[in-house]
């Protein structure tokens, strides 16, 4: 498919509704700083918030400031703005949106605005120090979802006055496209059909040509046409991907269903977490292993001492694999094969009763402890402490050509532990661990973690292999 693609250089099916628009090339500077996860929206909700509470201030109290001096209270608006923005970028409210079938804003931020309150109150609890009045807080709580919501509907007016309504290319079955078209017709400043196509081979040039911003699968079963390709490739252009729903697709328990002109969709996605998330999960595990450090320490150390005197040296034993991004990179564990052990027959999967372990060491595997020293790798950012486990190049290799979308995997840093190793066996096939894998980048949130976690003690207590 990838080659019929590139090949592929027809005019896409459906005639194009006005010239496709040249996308505007971003300046360095704020390229580089927007794939780092900077918004200028983040700097409009911190001028509201702060400006908000100092109005908040002048509305109950007037000047002059009671109690406090004016340049305390202004501190404690400005920590606890930091504070909000801190919980609105790590609840992902400043991850890129597709542009049709937005969610409800103001639930979301009515949310995340409850838990930075809570988090005012927190800091006011421990340092003594409150960042202002209970009773301006609350106001706050209130005002602040509704004035932050309306800062995003201004930003999506302003880019609709700049770049025009989505531009939508419509993929399916020509009843299907029909039907689409009729109900995006009856108003156009919401999205503008720009083109059609019935081949997923077409899609890319369709894509192309009409400069869409959204492509629409209407049609059944044509994910398979598009995934993994060309999806990834629509993914890495910015162009946002969705699939209409039918009523057998409402047995998957579908839960971010879009409306779109009346019509059900589901945004696809192969990139599944977001930055944010990403980085909120990092600062979770340093912290974690900061706390349980002591224990890991005096592990590491008896562990240390029973290889050297079972197995002998080298004590430790560094392998290449493949981490986030594809990226390799050396991974580090406590040495339990024979140095042989590959000697003869190459890179090949480890297997209960593997006569390359050293007897004396079997019991490390089977209770994990060997793994202990690739938090080095977890500090050194390689790794993290949950997530799919690193393969070797060479494997990878091979399951990549095997099975379709193997490479979403490395989305993050590979963990110590994953949700397919509490499920699955050293035996398990290698694409039924992907589903694991997959399903924990989808729904990872800090109580999955801490169920895996949970769940790995159990493992490794009941020497589970």
């Amino acid at each position: 498919m990838q080659r019929d693609l590139q090949k592929s250089r027809r005019q896409p099916a459906g005639a194009l509704e006005g010239p496709a628009p040249a996308r505007p090339a971003a300046a360095p500077l704020v390229s580089r700083l927007h794939r780092r996860g900077f918004r200028l929206l983040q700097v409009v909700d911190a001028v509201t918030l702060f400006v908000l509470a100092v109005v908040i201030g002048l509305a109950r109290f007037g000047q002059p400031w009671p109690t406090y001096g004016l340049a305390y209270t202004l501190t404690g608006f400005a920590l606890a703005t930091a504070i909000h923005l801190f919980v609105y970028y790590f609840g992902g409210l400043y991850e890129p949106e597709l542009r049709l079938g937005l969610r409800p804003q103001l639930p979301r931020i009515a949310g995340l605005t409850v838990i930075a309150v809570l988090v005012d109150v927190l800091v006011a609890f421990v340092t003594q120090r409150y960042l202002m009045p209970t009773l301006n807080l609350a106001v706050l709580l209130v005002l602040a979802p509704l004035v932050l919501t309306g800062n995003r509907w201004l930003a999506r007016a302003r880019r609709l006055r700049r770049t025009g309504p989505p531009r939508v290319l419509l993929v399916g079955a020509p009843d299907d496209v029909n039907l689409a078209r009729a109900h995006l017709g009856d108003d156009s400043s919401r999205a503008v059909v720009v083109g059609e196509t019935g081949s997923a081979r077409e899609l890319l040039p369709a894509v192309e040509h009409s400069c869409a911003s959204e492509v629409l699968l209407l049609s059944a079963r044509m994910l398979d046409e598009v995934y993994p390709e060309p999806m990834t490739s629509l993914e890495r252009r910015g162009v946002g991907v969705l699939q209409r729903i039918s009523a057998r697709d409402t047995l998957l328990g579908l839960a971010s269903v879009r409306e779109i002109a009346g019509m059900p969709f589901v945004p696809l996605r192969t990139h599944t977490l977001p930055d944010s998330r990403a980085r909120f999960k990092r600062y979770l595990e340093l912290l974690g292993l900061l706390a349980v450090s002591p224990a890991i320490l005096v592990l590491l150390a008896l562990t240390a001492f029973y290889v050297r005197a079972v197995a002998g040296t080298p004590l430790l034993f560094w392998q290449e694999r493949v981490g986030r991004d594809g990226q390799t990179f050396r991974m580090v564990k406590f040495r339990t094969m024979k140095p042989e052990a590959e000697e003869g027959v190459g890179p090949i999967l480890a297997k209960v009763g593997d006569p390359r372990i050293i007897p004396a060491c079997q019991w490390l595997r089977g209770t994990r402890l060997d793994e202990l020293p690739q938090v080095w790798n977890v500090l050194r950012g390689e790794m993290s402490i949950v997530g799919p486990r690193p393969e070797r190049p060479e494997l990878t290799a091979q399951y990549e050509a095997l099975i379709p979308g193997y490479s979403r995997r490395h989305e993050i840093p590979p963990g110590i532990t994953g949700l397919a190793q509490i499920h699955g066996r050293y035996h398990t096939d290698p694409e039924y661990k992907l589903g694991h894998d997959l399903q924990y980048l989808v729904n990872w949130s800090p109580v999955l973690d801490l169920q895996i976690l949970l769940r790995t003690v159990w493992v490794v207590l009941a020497r589970r292999v």
